[in-house]
């Protein structure tokens, strides 16, 4: 069985045990929440070495972040240095995006280093073996080469699979009809649009869903389904394509869940700072709660080196509004792949951005965290605050560079002028 049939049966899972224990939450909470849809445990059964994670409704917000080769940077090691940055910076997942090199072996290195949830994008792989190893264009692959690709990464052990289930033919047509400035930004979006123009068919993952969930199944790995119609810029956010997509993902969440398969929904993208929360009530409306993985939001289009900031900003607000799982952005979005510190910077930006939400979620111990932080600022408790930082070896190093003199505890902004021995000071004169 699945965890979602065991679930709905009632059985507590060791995977839900596991899972439940590392959130700091009940398993039985867990349970009903897979058994209802707002939940899951990510794992895939043959992800031997990997933890099982809880995301949505009631657990902490997960942080997503991507790596992966291009065929412009092949490099294994890069990819293995990233990915342990990664999970040193407190990612919960990692999702290989690789498209240059030797792919495969690459994701086999990955889910072999870290017991981090693991995703993956198969379509990429599809296009990979079909451009590099069979010599043909992107649009003359077949379904059964897609649904290849997709097998390989199940059976390599990936906990969440992207499939862009929602890119179809009528949603196109309401893509041309209303017109976009960026069109599709979505890597497997837009291989997904030209293999259905080329073919003038509709696109295999939707029309063979059935076989995608039997295929999945006895892997128990959840189906991200994707967002091929996310908005690139912030003039097409919330347009007709983005939710014409939603609505027939709301549809195949339903499917999904009547055959056992777990499910989680990719959202936007770039949005504008007051669409981000309508976005996101929508989802939850249209997908029946399912847990909503987003990509940002990024809340301006004019800054690229800076776009970990911009995706942080609009990932507090939509994790606020509900939103269970933040894919990071680095400061190289748009601009190059990321070198290992634009992972620990994205990874560290959006992390902030999860715990300010969880704040306003009320998640146990998020708001007791920044009032032990305070004490002991208060207090001038150096050593308790790197232990509560979220970037500890940072707080320390900027601390120790700055020349304080530890005698008066206090900082070099304030020096003796330090408010809390001000504060100290007024105490002993009553």
């Amino acid at each position: 069985m699945t965890q979602l049939e065991m679930a709905r049966q009632g059985i507590v899972s060791d995977k839900m045990k596991q899972a439940a224990a590392d959130a700091g939450i009940d398993a039985e909470i867990l349970r009903q929440r897979i058994a209802e849809g707002t939940a899951i445990v990510c794992h895939n059964n043959r992800h031997t070495n990997g933890r099982p994670l809880a995301v949505g409704k009631g657990f902490p917000t997960r942080v997503n972040a991507n790596i992966g080769t291009s065929k412009d940077d092949t490099s294994i090691d890069k990819e293995l240095d990233k990915a342990r940055v990664a999970v040193a910076a407190g990612a919960d997942a990692i999702m290989d995006l690789s498209t240059g090199g030797p792919i495969d072996e690459i994701r086999r290195a990955i889910i072999a280093e870290t017991q981090a949830c693991i995703g993956s994008v198969p379509l990429y792989q599809a296009a990979c073996d079909t451009v590099v190893k069979k010599g043909k264009a992107i649009v003359d692959m077949t379904a059964d080469e897609i649904f290849d690709g997709i097998k390989k990464h199940l059976d390599d052990g990936v906990d969440f699979i992207t499939v862009h289930c929602g890119v179809t033919r009528a949603t196109v047509e309401r893509m041309d009809n209303e017109g976009r400035i960026m069109e599709v930004v979505s890597r497997g979006g837009s291989f997904t649009v030209a293999w259905m123009a080329h073919n003038q068919a509709e696109n295999p993952l939707y029309e063979h869903y059935d076989r995608l969930l039997e295929m999945v199944k006895p892997y128990d790995a959840t189906l991200s389904l994707g967002d091929g119609f996310r908005p690139g810029c912030l003039a097409d956010a919330t347009d007709r394509a983005q939710i014409h997509e939603l609505i027939i993902l709301g549809e195949l969440t339903q499917r999904a869940w009547d055959a056992g398969i777990q499910v989680m929904i990719e959202g936007p993208g770039h949005v504008p700072l007051n669409q981000i929360e309508a976005n996101i009530q929508l989802q939850k409306r249209l997908c029946h709660g399912a847990p909503f993985y987003v990509l940002g939001p990024l809340v301006t289009d004019i800054a690229p080196g800076y776009d970990h900031i911009t995706c942080a900003i609009g990932g507090a607000i939509a994790a606020s509004a509900g939103a269970d799982f933040l894919c990071y952005v680095t400061p190289s979005e748009h601009l190059c792949l990321p070198t290992a510190q634009d992972v620990h910077d994205g990874v560290m930006a959006t992390r902030i951005a999860a715990h300010a939400a969880d704040i306003v979620k009320g998640l146990p111990g998020a708001m007791e965290k920044d009032i032990a932080m305070s004490k002991a600022r208060k207090a001038l408790d150096w050593e308790t605050q790197y232990c509560l930082a979220i970037d500890p070896a940072l707080a320390r190093k900027r601390r120790g560079e700055s020349g304080v003199d530890e005698e008066h505890g206090a900082c070099t902004m304030c020096g003796e002028f330090c408010a809390y021995k001000v504060m100290d000071e007024r105490k002993k004169t009553k």
